[in-house]
């Protein structure tokens, strides 16, 4: 499928209105904005004693926006490059452009004033935090755009798990500490390790259960290079990791949460039990998304409550 299919109807398009923006926006995988903010939170007034709620508020709108600017660029330059079909065991809300005869073009620019909103949000930031998130911001933005568009989009590589838990999991927490602590300490990137496996997670989740999907659509994705044995094995030996992430850096430089701990283990076995028994291929995507989202809110939440204990 592809715009040029529309290209002599444009006056056949529907309008994008704000539900189908918010579908566009994909709430269901905002868990990969919020956690990362919230574990830099949890950090900056354990090591602090205080943070600015205002701020916090601020920094977790801009992080949302730029979430919601990465689906709908996704969507967008997915569509355009007939990537996307009905025929690929996605909920009818997390595939506008294929359920929806809206003018692609229309997508992108809500795609670009996403982002453009998160940009001048932040000049807020800026003048609060100088200009460390800007330049951590800048990265981030430049990431967001690469990993959809362009002629060999990251998303096509084996390196979206990667880069997606280290740019949202990783320098995000990063910027946002600066912000609310006042200082840039890279041990926040070590912090962050259980938001960048559990960010990474949520790409790997998608991309292993549309192995088929990316092999047609030409996309070198990491679960395509592994085969989907292989990549559920790495994706398992992840899982393991994120957990192992939690119980050694909470006794190691927050020892007063090791009491949370052992709610954390029951409150995850369920979660990542039942992922760890999901197959992983395009029948199971949508229930597999789910599990993953919630597995990030449970142990999020409960890792951020370890810190702060």
């Amino acid at each position: 499928m592809s715009t040029k299919q529309h290209s002599d109807d444009r006056g056949a398009f529907a309008p994008l209105s704000p539900a189908l923006i918010w579908q566009l926006s994909a709430p269901h995988t905002w868990p990969a904005a919020i956690m990362p903010v919230l574990i830099a939170c949890a950090c900056a007034l354990a090591t602090t004693g205080a943070v600015s709620p205002a701020m916090a508020w601020l920094l977790l709108v801009i992080c949302i926006l730029m979430q919601s600017s990465v689906n709908t660029f996704n969507d967008y330059f997915d569509y355009v490059k007939g990537a996307d079909s009905a025929d690929d065991n996605v909920e009818v809300t997390d595939a506008v452009l294929v359920y929806n005869h809206v003018n692609p073009r229309s997508v992108l620019a809500a795609a670009i004033a996403l982002l453009t909103a998160a940009f001048l949000l932040g000049i807020i930031v800026i003048l609060e935090a100088g200009l460390t998130p800007l330049a951590i911001a800048l990265v981030g933005a430049v990431i967001v755009v690469a990993y959809s568009g362009g002629k060999t989009p990251l998303s096509y590589l084996p390196v979206g798990e990667a880069v997606s838990g280290i740019v949202m999991g990783g320098l995000i927490p990063l910027a946002c500490y600066q912000v609310l602590a006042g200082s840039l300490d890279f041990l926040m990137l070590l912090w962050a390790v259980p938001t960048v496996i559990g960010v990474g997670l949520i790409m790997m989740t998608n991309n292993t259960c549309d192995i088929e999907k990316d092999i047609e659509a030409n996309r070198r994705t990491l679960p395509v290079l592994l085969g989907r044995p292989r990549a559920r094995a790495v994706y398992h030996g992840l899982m393991v990791l994120w957990i192992a992430a939690i119980l050694a850096i909470v006794p190691i430089w927050f020892p007063t949460g090791i009491a949370v701990l052992p709610f954390l283990l029951l409150a995850a076995y369920p979660l990542l039990r039942a992922l760890w028994l999901n197959p992983l291929v395009p029948a199971s995507r949508i229930g597999a998304m789910g599990q993953i989202g919630s597995a990030n809110v449970a142990l999020g939440a409960l890792y951020a409550a370890a810190l702060l204990f």
